[in-house]
């Protein structure tokens, strides 16, 4: 209402001010008196418009204290209706639940979630959104990737809910601010829709799942060979089959009846943290199963994880030459002590040891036939594993790593070729096999091999003949019908206007008369040009 009344006051001024301009005009046009209507005139002109300025500026401060106030009064009610998802209980952050979510599921730390959000200041003013960008936002939870009071309260949430979540400056961006848009000490209120969330992978291949529940001390973890005590609760289904403390190796932990994937889940762990590990059956028990917890074949399982404690072993460049050689040894053993047990994977984990603590070594002549000999065992073990696994890239890339110390090594050569053979490129595989009769005339499993190569070339022709015939009979076939269905008639008007123009040309000398045939479903068109 006081806006309103303030647009009349200035609209009747600015009327009176028009009149009188005119009234002044008239004066001075007629009555000729200037010098007292002029400086008069120019005065209340100045006047009004100091006055319109004036009451502009008034109303429109006027009008961003009301919307600071009606945002103020929003704060307030959110503080009051909503609940305080700050974990020390402090008000920092405060949600309002707009839409309940879909289930009770909640995310966790590690976690990658997938959110729409709208951030504004508390005059109303939006900052970001990933709505106006048409793209959902996702980071990882708990890791510092935003704001501290977003990673709280989307933690809170749920999947498929949405509410508003109030950040004090010490969970936004405090004193600082974000300039230019986030002036400091700013409380910022979002608009958050909890799309999706699922764990983190540990794992090139997906197999190994972590969920944290409870974050761990500090920034140290455990490493290869490192003593880590830890607590286990395993489940397959909804059955408990594992509860205990162990303490054992990284690297190891077969030895104490754990499976791969929470040894190769430690080194990703700090001390106190407990998290849920998902396993595929290749980081579990794999196709065989564990009858003592009886665990069928490829069966997934979950671990609850909680690591207590753990002495780190020393790192490669720790080490002396002597204590690397001494370990390798030892790795070897326990490579093959797991390869003969069935456990490649576990195999692969002791030879890398090896390759790790060797590959870069430089040492003097006297030792370097000893390193050698420790990584073409160490590789050619690898390839070997892998081949069983069916990693037929690793099988090739290992035995090349083998071959660039030794050019003729007749194992990494039979094996390249093995996995070339199973990966269907049998020029390449009988390359290599006939390598091996280089190396070595009597191999009489490479000369089959060629044979089995030569074979499979002849059979994968043949193939591809048959492939190719039908392929280009089905292109004929094709033609045939684009010609009867779509040029033969076009065709046939091109062949009828050609006729009309010779009609219109030589018509007066000759007859020309157009014949329809139908042979065999096809309609031919016979032109007979006829004298006369």
């Amino acid at each position: 209402m006081a806006t309103n009344m303030a647009h009349l006051s200035c609209s009747f001024r600015l009327s009176v001010l028009v009149l009188f301009l005119i009234v002044s005009l008239f004066f001075f046009a007629f009555v000729h008196i200037p010098v007292l209507t002029m400086p008069l005139c120019v005065f209340v002109f100045v006047r009004v418009t100091l006055l319109h300025r004036i009451r502009v500026a008034c109303t429109g401060a006027d009008m961003t204290r009301d919307k600071e106030q009606s945002m103020d009064d929003q704060s307030p009610a959110v503080v009051r209706k909503g609940i305080d998802v700050t974990p020390n209980k402090d008000g920092g952050v405060c949600k309002v639940v707009k839409k309940w979510g879909e289930d009770g599921d909640r995310p966790m730390i590690g976690d990658k979630v997938t959110v729409h959000y709208t951030g504004k200041l508390l005059n109303g003013k939006k900052f970001d959104s990933s709505m106006d960008r048409k793209k959902a936002f996702t980071f990882s939870l708990g890791k510092g990737q935003v704001i501290k009071g977003l990673d709280i309260g989307v933690s809170s949430m749920q999947r498929g809910e949405r509410c508003i979540l109030l950040c004090k400056p010490e969970y936004a961006y405090g004193p600082a601010g974000c300039p230019p848009k986030i002036p400091p000490n700013a409380m910022l209120q979002f608009e958050v829709e909890l799309l999706s969330f699922k764990g983190e992978l540990l794992t090139d291949d997906g197999g190994i799942t972590r969920r944290i529940k409870v974050k761990g001390e500090g920034y140290n973890n455990p490493n290869d060979g490192s003593t880590v005590h830890v607590h286990l609760e395993g489940y397959c289904g909804e059955r408990l089959f594992d509860s205990r403390d162990v303490h054992f190796v990284v690297g190891e932990s077969e030895d104490m009846g754990v499976p791969l994937g929470v040894d190769r889940a430690m080194e990703k762990m700090q001390k106190g943290e407990c998290c849920m590990l998902y396993l595929k059956p290749k980081y579990g028990f794999g196709k065989e199963g564990r009858a003592q917890y009886k665990i069928g074949p490829n069966s997934d399982l979950v671990y609850e994880v909680t690591l207590i404690n753990f002495e780190k072993a020393k790192e490669s460049w720790e080490l002396g030459l002597k204590e690397k050689l001494d370990f390798s040894a030892g790795a070897k053993q326990k490579g093959t002590q797991y390869f003969k047990a069935g456990c490649y994977l576990q195999a692969v984990v002791q030879y890398q040891r090896i390759v790790s603590w060797l590959e870069m070594e430089f040492v003097g002549k006297e030792q370097q036939q000893t390193v050698q000999n420790f990584l073409l065992v160490a590789q050619l073990n690898m390839a070997m594993c892998y081949l069983r696994l069916k990693e037929y890239a690793l099988v090739v890339e290992n035995c090349n790593k083998v071959l660039e110390l030794d050019e003729k090594n007749e194992k990494a050569l039979y094996r390249r070729g093995e996995a070339r053979l199973f990966r269907n490129e049998f020029n390449l595989a009988m390359s290599d096999f006939k390598l091996v009769l280089q190396v070595n005339p009597s191999n009489r499993a490479a000369r089959s091999q060629v044979s089995i190569c030569q074979r499979k070339i002849r059979e994968h022709h043949e193939m591809d003949k048959k492939t190719y015939a039908n392929m280009f009979q089905k292109f004929a076939e094709h033609d045939v019908k684009v010609w009867n269905n779509i040029l033969q008639p076009e065709w046939t008007a091109f062949k009828i206007a050609i006729c009309s123009l010779l009609g219109m040309c030589i018509g007066p000398y000759f007859t020309i008369r157009i014949v329809f045939s139908e042979t065999e479903g096809h309609v031919f068109h016979n032109v007979n040009i006829c004298f006369y």
